[in-house]
């Protein structure tokens, strides 16, 4: 069983989105399927030349913030990749209780923020589609910052631009290389994703304490719906 949070002494949360509040399987078709497969129609080579050459330019540029830039990848390809994403939005989906958790933080008053690397675009489509905009008191996109979150500059830049007390702080997120960086500048409370794409395999999640289903996270926490 996950070990429960001290929530007396968390007054603020963040989240991540891709992997964490959503399913990971959306962005892993995409990149891995999709992108692939219209370049190919585009340049009239087979699907399987596609990605020999797609995938070593993707892991160049992996743990940039161009890795993770509509913009960046639309300029390289060739590519609409906002409107490619919305080709296939019907795979967006939420993870598990996510709805029903993001609920009973709000309800408890404490800060609970949106942190994604993701692009703006990506997350006005995704936030759109599901609907979970509303559940935050925050939508923090790390391209406002111009590194990623597993980059060790992002971390002093948001707490100068939106202050916060790390030894008060949960950071739920599905990278390690992001969990070891907000580690690394001081957030208490780290929880780590178990399965962040449900057609994957259950993630290694070294060091940090993971989360098996997203309601774990409130165990501990005061209220009549909340799990104990």
């Amino acid at each position: 069983m996950t070990r429960k949070l001290p929530w007396p002494d968390i007054d603020t949360v963040f989240l991540d989105m891709d992997g964490t509040l959503l399913d990971l399987h959306f962005d892993n078709h995409f990149w891995q399927e999709h992108v692939p497969l219209r370049w190919a129609e585009k340049h009239g080579v087979s699907v399987d030349e596609a990605k020999r050459s797609l995938f070593p330019r993707f892991r160049s540029v992996e743990g940039t913030i161009d890795w993770y830039c509509v913009d960046y990848w639309s300029r390289e390809l060739d590519l609409d990749i906002a409107a490619l994403k919305r080709e296939v939005a019907h795979l967006i989906q939420v993870h598990p209780q996510v709805a029903e958790v993001l609920q009973i933080l709000a309800a408890s008053e404490r800060r609970v923020a949106l942190l994604t690397n993701a692009h703006e675009k990506v997350v006005e489509l995704k936030m759109a589609h599901t609907g979970l905009a509303k559940h935050f008191d925050h939508l923090i996109c790390s391209h406002a910052f111009g590194v990623p979150k597993e980059d060790p500059r992002f971390w002093p830049a948001l707490a100068e631009r939106d202050p916060f007390n790390p030894d008060r702080t949960l950071f739920v997120d599905d990278s390690l290389p992001v969990l070891r960086a907000a580690r690394d500048f001081g957030i208490r409370h780290l929880r780590a994703v178990r399965m962040p794409d449900t057609r994957g395999t259950p993630k290694e999640t070294g060091e940090f304490i993971a989360i098996e289903r997203f309601d774990d996270l409130l165990r501990g926490l005061a209220g009549p719906e909340a799990p104990q």
